[in-house]
């Protein structure tokens, strides 16, 4: 539980992710969407070239990973580097910043890991008792 303490620095500070008109909303959602989320934690590893980074999050597309990167790298949470080559090789990795926030969503993301089994017997009793209306 939040302290009154906590509430109160949480007040001073100069961005405010609840306010509608506030840059951080963007950023959250470009953080926590299904494939900023999948993108950081997979950068997490280490650096990739696009289709190596595409083949690691399974199941999106081109046109979806191209966008998350881009979101990403404007954030200032990915660095992308083209290297003049024959073909072109452009690999992407974490900066500093997008490193630590992709420890904190591999928190989260471990934690989900760990407590499915609670959530699918959740979902069971949910479906259960919802199919019972």
């Amino acid at each position: 539980m939040t302290t009154t303490h906590e509430r109160t620095e949480e007040q001073n500070l100069p961005y405010n992710v609840f306010a509608k008109a506030c840059p951080s909303r963007g950023t959250l959602e470009h953080v926590t969407g299904r494939w900023g989320a999948l993108t950081l934690g997979a950068l997490y590893e280490g650096p990739f070239r696009f289709n190596e980074l595409r083949r690691r999050v399974d199941g999106v597309s081109e046109k979806m990973l191209s966008q998350t990167l881009h979101a990403l790298e404007r954030d200032g949470m990915v660095h992308r580097e083209a290297q003049p080559t024959n073909p072109p090789r452009v690999d992407y990795e974490l900066t500093p910043l997008g490193h630590e926030v992709a420890a904190r969503l591999l928190t989260l993301i471990h934690f989900v890991e760990g407590r499915m089994d609670d959530v699918l017997t959740a979902r069971e009793r949910y479906d259960e008792t919802r199919g019972a209306l």
